[in-house]
């Protein structure tokens, strides 16, 4: 029988009905109550006509109506499609378009970006959630409804989640992400790090990235709770982390940079906490010594959407002297290095391309089989990151491919140079682009966000490239701006770095 999602959750219900799955600042659902709430709504969708295929998007915070729309959807055959709270009007119109959504579940919040675009959407049905619930609400559309198992629909390899990915490039690409590539994701997550029954989960890193819903399926797989909280506040986070008993949680380096500027921190009972795994961009190894000194083990994931999640991890049962690395492959999973163009697999400690194979593998891009077919050879996912693994295996992420600057015949990766940049106690940000050349082909520019108050002169910066790099690396030119272009994942928009140099 193929595996469905939605119904793990049912096994999951009747195996544990009395321990906690959700739970946030206002509510407190056990499995039972949970998947009442999730069969309900599965009952209101099939009766306003949701069926095996519709997509159902939901624009939501970390908070658990997102959740309980997602397993609804699934258990129903429909594909769940969260949205980035973070878009502007325009993104969100172009994505629930893309996607042609049939139901839209929002928070009260976002109401107001909601009326702005109904005219231009396809959606046919919209619930509000939190705030005072009207008529059309999240909550209104349980009431009455049978909360018995409906008929599973669906499952194995057909789509169950589109992700958006993050738009670097162009418009967002929607990676197709089945029930099976769900299901060997959490089971990679579980066989790889310390995730046991009856853990704690805190829910942060936000529903909308593979960050922030992967463990949605580990925790259910594994029988765990999780606690919701909507908006990252560092003094919060630990609050909830000492009132709830978490014993783990999803990051990225900033938030665990912002959580020890909260006073007080030694003060706190911690003891739950075994460890906080970190993704996003490299961990400094500063945090990681930092926190272990605190007891609380902060482990590198190195996380690809099109992979349904983490790829590699590093942990502390592992080499501390490879903290700088992410490790090595998930459980049920593989990874490569490739030479860019041929194909062929290279040596240890040379740098090509991440090449991933195995279950977690998406099933390609939403209405675009030609960007799908560009990237999936034979089964495995060319990632278009730069990496090498060393001789046991452990990968080093090095770059993107894009992002890579061939000066007079040598390989420079922007990355590189930014990390020895922002060793500058005047950076406060740094992004490099490669600007053409007529002598070179291409050279490295750095731009640079100040801290405030500082002042940095361009030959600072270059001689610090000149005492830590290679003199073919070092930066040729300095620029000086206000903000490091992102898009609404916070990711560095290199191509307008690129655009503003060919000006």
């Amino acid at each position: 029988m193929a595996v469905n999602i939605g119904a793990m959750f049912s096994n999951r219900a009747k195996l544990s009905p009395g321990l906690e799955a959700f739970v946030g600042e206002a509510y407190r659902y056990t499995y039972y109550e949970t998947n009442r709430r999730i069969n309900g709504l599965a009952a209101f969708l099939k009766k306003n006509g949701i069926s095996a295929g519709d997509r159902v998007a939901v624009l939501g915070k970390n908070n658990e109506h997102v959740t309980t729309t997602m397993y609804a959807a699934l258990k129903t055959g429909a594909i769940f499609v969260p949205l980035n709270y973070r878009l502007q009007a325009p993104e969100l119109v172009y994505i629930l378009n893309n996607c042609g959504a049939s139901l839209l579940v929002y928070d009260d919040e976002f109401g107001p970006i909601i009326e702005k675009i109904r005219k231009e959407i396809p959606v046919k049905h919209y619930l509000k959630a939190l705030g005072k619930e009207s008529a059309g609400g999240f909550e209104e559309s349980l009431a009455g409804m049978p909360a018995d198992e409906p008929e599973i629909t669906g499952g194995g390899d057909d789509p169950a989640v589109i992700l958006y990915t993050s738009g670097t490039t162009g418009n967002p690409k929607g990676a197709i992400l089945t029930h099976n590539n769900l299901f060997w994701a959490s089971l990679g997550l579980m066989h790889s790090i310390n995730w046991f029954h009856k853990y704690r989960f805190l829910s942060i890193a936000p529903l909308f990235h593979s960050g922030g819903l992967a463990p949605m399926m580990g925790n259910v797989h594994a029988g765990a709770t999780t606690v919701f909280l909507p908006d990252f506040d560092p003094g919060k986070v630990w609050n909830v982390i000492q009132k709830e008993k978490i014993n783990f949680m999803m990051s990225v380096p900033a938030m665990l940079s912002f959580m020890l500027l909260v006073p007080g921190i030694d003060k706190m009972d911690l003891s739950s906490l075994d460890h906080i795994v970190c993704g996003g961009s490299m961990v400094p190894q500063s945090l990681i010594l930092t926190y272990k000194d605190m007891g609380i083990k902060v482990e590198n994931v190195f996380g690809i959407t099109e992979y349904t999640g983490a790829v590699t991890f590093w942990t502390h049962d592992m080499d501390m002297d490879r903290s700088d690395s992410v490790g090595l492959p998930v459980f049920h999973g593989s990874v490569r290095i490739l030479q860019p163009g041929t194909g062929a697999v290279l040596p240890a400690g040379e740098v090509g391309e991440i090449c991933v194979s195995g279950p977690q593998v998406f099933g390609g891009y939403w209405g675009n089989a030609e960007a799908g077919a560009a990237v999936l050879k034979n089964g495995q996912y060319l990632s278009g990151d730069l990496g090498r693994m060393d001789e046991d295996g452990y990968l080093y992420v090095v770059d993107r491919l894009k992002d890579m600057i061939v000066s007079g015949g040598e390989n420079i990766y922007p990355a590189e140079l930014e990390r020895v940049i922002k060793t500058h106690p005047g950076v406060a940000e740094v992004a490099v682009a490669g600007k053409n050349d007529a002598r070179w082909g291409e050279v490295p520019v750095a731009f640079i966000v100040k801290n405030p108050n500082a002042e940095i002169r361009e030959e600072e910066i270059i001689k610090l490239c000149k005492e830590n790099l290679a003199s073919y690396k070092c930066v040729k030119e300095i620029r000086f701006i206000d903000a490091v272009p992102k898009n609404a994942l916070g990711k560095v928009l290199k191509r307008e770095l690129r655009r503003q140099l060919a000006g």
